[in-house]
């Protein structure tokens, strides 16, 4: 954790401290701070003389994409706000700061073949060697559970053995983004395929070596580095990898263990909607499922396009680029 240095460290700290004690995690509520820090740390600073010309000099000199300069944006704005809470400041300078435009962004999205192609490689990759097979086989099931189940990437990387039930055939996800809890059902295929997998884990492991359902090195939680090695390897071999390409104000995401979660989503709805049913009804049952603090959240996905389509924007963009 970096320390502070600037004559306004004091203020950063306490101004964490009373986030805190409201209840806020903010991890990356300092990160944003430690930027605006070192940015004044290099001359003694009195946060009344601070105008808006000096907070647009400091929004220029913020690298990074906008969605990065308008996050340590909001994090130092924040900050002045408490400074004027605590009667320091009579007005916050960043008022009338505006933030950087952001890009829309379309992530990247596969298709149920591509997901099937990828888990075929992943399965077919594991090595036989008995050093290296149990490795192989826990990163292959914590990217099928991404890919089947549409979970975030930590959530299966936190899974404890008294998470999963056998009987219920379900996973208990514990207090992850926005610090929620939820119950969900597997697949009954992807249920055949845990079982076996704990088969293998009891074999390999006691019982008191490690709580983690899927066990990184020394019995620690499964790393996301090793989660992305296998994942980047797998879709290069197979032919599937984009690079993230910006086209006019348009974000196209590379595929990423994330782009699992937004596959599963929109696949799901396509599937609803090609059984001609609604996917709109849909929507609070699969918000649910997925985790997501409103299911408007999940609204989102109807507007997204499927795997077929997104390439074929990707591609007609490209080339109305270049005869531009």
């Amino acid at each position: 954790m970096k320390p502070f240095k600037s004559d306004l460290a004091s203020h950063l700290e306490a101004y964490l401290s009373y986030r805190k004690s409201l209840g806020y995690k903010d991890k990356k509520l300092r990160y944003g701070l430690w930027v605006f820090d070192q940015y004044i740390a290099k001359s003694p600073i009195n946060p009344k003389r601070l105008s808006p010309s000096f907070f647009l000099d400091f929004k220029k000199s913020i690298k990074g994409e906008p969605k990065t300069i308008n996050s340590i944006l909001s994090a130092t704005r924040g900050f002045f706000d408490y400074l004027v809470r605590i009667d320091i400041l009579d007005e916050n300078p960043l008022k009338e700061i505006p933030p950087v435009r952001i890009n829309a962004f379309i992530p990247f999205i596969f298709s149920p073949e591509d997901i099937s192609h990828m888990l075929n490689a992943l399965e077919n990759n594991i090595r036989k060697d008995p050093a290296y097979f149990f490795k192989d086989l826990t990163v292959y099931m914590a990217i099928l559970l991404l890919s089947q189940c549409g979970l975030r990437l930590r959530e299966p990387l936190s899974l404890k053995i008294s998470h999963y039930c056998k009987e219920d055939g379900t996973i208990y996800i514990e207090k992850t983004k926005f610090s929620k809890d939820r119950l969900i059902p597997l697949p009954s295929q992807l249920t055949s395929q845990m079982e076996n997998f704990l088969n293998v884990r009891n074999t390999m492991i006691s019982k008191n070596q490690t709580m983690y359902l899927f066990p990184g090195e020394a019995g620690n939680m499964l790393s996301t580095k090793r989660i992305y090695k296998a994942f980047h390897q797998v879709i290069k071999a197979i032919g599937i990898y984009q690079c993230r390409q910006i086209i006019g104000n348009t974000v196209f995401g590379a595929p990423t263990p994330h782009s699992l979660r937004h596959s599963f989503a929109i696949n799901t709805l396509k599937k609803i909607r090609d059984q001609g049913k609604s996917p709109q009804m849909a929507l609070p049952v699969l918000s649910a499922y997925m985790g997501h603090r409103k299911y408007r959240y999940t609204a989102v996905y109807l507007k997204v396009l499927d795997a077929k389509q997104y390439r074929g924007l990707v591609n007609f963009c490209i080339h109305a680029q270049k005869d531009i």
